[in-house]
């Protein structure tokens, strides 16, 4: 399943092209209610989102945000508290030193403790920005049901994966901030034993 989403605020850079600054691993796993908790907030959502475009200072996100530099360094905090961003460089302005975040994972991974494992506020999280473009065929969505091995149901999981790591890391060329949604998950929708199929 894939969706477009709101856009998210961007950061605008001028003539700079949205290319990722700054060293960071393919994915940072969520394990603790802490960093779950982090994730589970809209604003630090958005602050996450900011960051795969490029490192930012508190004020860059507070404007991009349109909120306070004091709630969205409140915000920065807890991310950082639990490991989901870090200060990536710093840099001289004026008497003061600005810190540049930027996230620790491309990817976030969660834990497979159940309590910390709902994956119902992603999609909460996906439609909160769902928006049409007058004119254009988007929002896309697709589901579809199949009775088929755990074997097979994690090889369409990995290559979900694959292309969403190739979705996010498209030049940030456009005007449009899209969203992208996939899952494989199992169902308790119903299903024919195999005694049947002999064609009885």
């Amino acid at each position: 399943m894939s969706v477009m989403t709101e856009p998210t605020p961007s950061i605008s850079d001028g003539d700079e092209t949205h290319v990722l600054d700054y060293e960071l691993a393919d994915a940072v796993v969520v394990e603790s209610k802490e960093q779950m908790k982090a994730v589970a907030d809209d604003t630090r959502m958005d602050i996450l989102n900011l960051l795969l475009e490029r490192a930012a200072t508190v004020s860059q996100l507070a404007d991009a945000l349109d909120k306070p530099k004091g709630t969205v360094g409140y915000h920065a905090k807890v991310l950082e508290d639990a490991g989901l961003i870090s200060v990536v460089r710093t840099a001289k302005v004026r008497a003061m030193t600005e810190k540049y975040y930027g996230r620790t994972g491309r990817t976030i991974h969660f834990g497979i403790d159940p309590d910390l494992s709902d994956p119902t506020w992603v999609i909460t999280d996906a439609l909160r920005g769902l928006r049409a473009i007058e004119g254009e065929p988007m929002p896309m969505f697709t589901s579809r049901v199949a009775r088929i091995p755990v074997e097979r149901a994690v090889e369409f999981a990995d290559r979900l994966v694959a292309l969403s790591e190739e979705f996010i890391a498209s030049p940030r060329d456009g005007d449009t901030v899209f969203g992208f949604l996939a899952g494989v998950y199992p169902t308790d929708h119903p299903a024919f034993d195999d005694e049947g199929v002999s064609g009885d």
